[in-house]
């Protein structure tokens, strides 16, 4: 698929404010993403009282809401949605702890540099459309020590489908590229998808050190529908969600 980096996130901000409803308080914390482990069993982010953090593809808000329950002092938000960052301004109810920002990951509009505690995105990194970007920036957010925490769909998820018990490839792991996503609702979106390697390298080399990579699996049992995207079914076979946490040096 042959598209520039502007006309992909044109096709991305339509197609979110058009799905924003849809994905109202979807696979925010605790919660890291489907078949996953939460932060209550996890503890990745351990004590975040008087901290500054950033969530990097905010959504609708529900995330920041758990890190203001959980004592952050001050928490920025940034999306690509102009509904999302509406939606997500009711949600925190226009807090003066919270400054929320509309633009997309791959840009800096503005962001202080060597300022926040953490930074982190749910379910939301594996929407950019240029990685080694969008990681070079959340670097430069960190102060000196920070921690940068994500998750997202494992990429062999995608990649493989049940079909009568059987498990089969339907696209290349290998293969490393855009494109045009036309059964996504209600418009069509851009993905990329990359590797799990993809993901560790790019950190390595923007100068994050990593500190874990989970694949864990905890099976959500009111998911059993066969034919749904996270079925238990698969995720008893194959994880649905992945996270990293890593650390700025």
């Amino acid at each position: 698929m042959n598209i520039s980096l502007n006309e992909g996130l044109t096709i991305n901000k339509d197609s979110w404010d058009a799905a924003a409803e849809r994905f109202f308080g979807r696979t925010a914390l605790p919660v890291y993403g489907p078949h996953s482990p939460s932060e209550e069993e996890l503890n990745l982010f351990g004590d975040i009282t008087g901290k500054r953090a950033l969530e990097i593809g905010c959504g609708s808000g529900h995330s920041i809401m758990y890190m203001l329950e959980q004592g952050v002092e001050e928490i920025w938000g940034l999306d690509l949605s102009t509904v999302q960052i509406q939606t997500a301004q009711k949600v925190c109810g226009y807090n003066e702890k919270v400054k929320l920002l509309e633009s997309s990951m791959e840009q800096d509009p503005g962001i202080p540099h060597c300022y926040f505690d953490y930074v982190y995105s749910i379910y939301a990194l594996g929407w950019t459309l240029d990685l080694k970007k969008t990681l070079h920036n959340i670097h430069s957010y960190l102060r000196p020590g920070g921690t940068f925490i994500f998750s997202w769909e494992h990429p062999i998820h995608s990649r493989v489908i049940l079909d009568n018990e059987i498990i089969r490839f339907n696209a290349s792991y290998n293969e490393e590229k855009p494109a045009l996503h036309e059964a996504w609702k209600p418009r069509p979106a851009v993905f990329f998808h990359r590797k799990i390697s993809t993901y560790i390298n790019e950190l390595i080399e923007v100068g994050f050190i990593i500190e874990k990579v989970l694949e864990e699996v905890k099976i959500d049992r009111e998911t059993k529908n066969e034919n749904s995207w996270y079925s238990s079914i698969k995720a008893e076979l194959y994880p649905a969600t992945f996270i990293i946490k890593c650390k700025k040096i």
